[in-house]
């Protein structure tokens, strides 16, 4: 292929430095393609992931920063204190106006984060209305009109509609990217995308191999107690994650005096609802967020990680702290529907066992069997580690991307 560098625009809500959701996957795309010579621009939001609260050192309308090489713009939005469906409407809309008028340097290809969709759909309609006419391309991370459903609404006019504006935003680009084979599926089968427009690339893991560490003095260092199975859940804490599963195990571990404690670290709009419906409980305690090399040390010492989902979560998403997990040599506990894309991840690395979502004495038995199953665990971990590396390295995957919009910038500039 004929190489050149392209001025490439990427538009998506979240960035460095969240720590969770797709703000890694976004800030390391941009990060891998200024290092293979083109000329990178991303637009995004102010950080408020997943506090749900602008941070306080990000002040004004607009910020302009240049972060290992990317030249990025923040552009100031509404974040809802509670974000509701209309609240997260509110919010992508006012980001999605933002963009409309903002300054995007002119690019050959732009590349647009979904979620956020409506902010998307706004975007796409400026760069398919615009003088240039730039190549775009939709990068999924989430299904929305899967999401409506999955997350406690019923199939109806709500869902119709939704299907009908995520297909048609995705059918005005001229490239779609999927996240997972599963995603491309229902893009095509439900949503009526051309299949010939859509490529797979899996999101990778971000975080670097992990150095060994001292599990006895991180555990000390946390607090936990070595006789404990340490069964630790990262990341954000929202509806579809379905937490109240694990206060509902943490509650029965403790009255059936199991060694199972939970941890939950991080932080997100379901929160503080947990830690009231938890207080009083011994098997449970809840960790802020921490650094990379802290948080990598804190997966490593844990007995178990634990990926939650609400029953009846099948197909919106797949859990972006799978891809952490597996760096760090410890098995997985899923409470997940069978036959759910989380159910398929852990079934494909062979990296831990499935329980059923919404079971608490199930959540509570599978991780005591692992607990108690030192040789077991230490070959689910192994095998982790080992998809990470075949399946999951970050090098792959910014490749793909770069040959995909290279071939779409070749094509749009002929």
């Amino acid at each position: 292929m004929n190489r050149r560098q392209l001025n490439i625009a990427i538009l998506g809500l979240h960035y460095a430095p969240e720590p969770s959701g797709n703000a890694p996957y976004t800030t390391s795309l941009a990060e891998g393609l200024a290092a293979k010579g083109h000329n990178v621009r991303v637009l995004t939001g102010f950080p408020h992931y997943p506090e749900w609260k602008i941070r306080r050192e990000y002040q004004g309308w607009t910020i302009r920063e240049t972060i290992e090489g990317v030249r990025v713009m923040r552009l100031r939005h509404h974040v809802p204190r509670h974000p509701t469906a209309l609240g997260r409407m509110h919010m992508e809309l006012s980001f999605g106006l933002r963009l409309l008028f903002a300054d995007w340097g002119n690019p050959d290809v732009v590349v647009l984060v979904s979620p956020a969709l409506f902010s998307t759909g706004l975007a796409m309609i400026r760069a398919r209305l615009g003088r240039k006419r730039p190549g775009v391309v939709v990068w999924v991370q989430d299904l929305y009109s899967r999401g409506i459903v999955e997350t406690g609404g019923r199939p109806g006019f709500a869902s119709r509609s939704m299907a009908r504006l995520e297909g048609k935003i995705l059918g005005s680009a001229h490239g779609v990217v999927a996240i997972h084979e599963r995603f491309a599926r229902y893009i095509v089968d439900a949503l009526d995308v051309s299949p010939g427009s859509i490529s797979v690339v899996r999101n990778w893991t971000h975080l670097p191999s992990a150095a060994s560490t001292n599990c006895s003095e991180t555990r000390k260092r946390l607090g936990w107690d070595d006789k404990d199975i340490i069964a630790l859940h990262c990341g954000n804490m929202g509806r579809k994650q379905g937490l109240e599963n694990v206060v509902a195990a943490a509650r029965l571990a403790e009255e059936t005096d199991s060694r199972v404690k939970f941890v939950l670290m991080g932080d997100g709009n379901q929160r503080e609802a947990l830690m009231s419906a938890a207080q009083g409980l011994t098997h449970l305690t809840f960790v802020d967020s921490l650094p990379q090399q802290d948080f990598q040390a804190a997966l490593q010492a844990a007995d178990v990680l634990l990926v939650n989902e609400l029953p009846g979560v099948r197909d919106m998403s797949v859990p972006s702290k799978l891809t952490s997990y597996f760096t760090s040599g410890v098995p997985v506990v899923a409470a997940t529907d069978e036959g759910s894309v989380t159910s398929e991840e852990i079934a494909l690395s062979g990296a831990g066992i499935r329980v059923d979502a919404g079971n608490p004495s199930s959540l509570v038995a599978g991780i005591e069997s692992l607990g108690n199953n030192p040789n077991l665990s230490k070959e689910l971990g192994q095998n982790g580690m080992r998809f990470r590396e075949k399946t999951l390295s970050e090098s792959s995957a910014i490749a793909h991307y770069d040959d995909f919009i290279m071939s779409l910038g070749l094509l749009r500039g002929r």
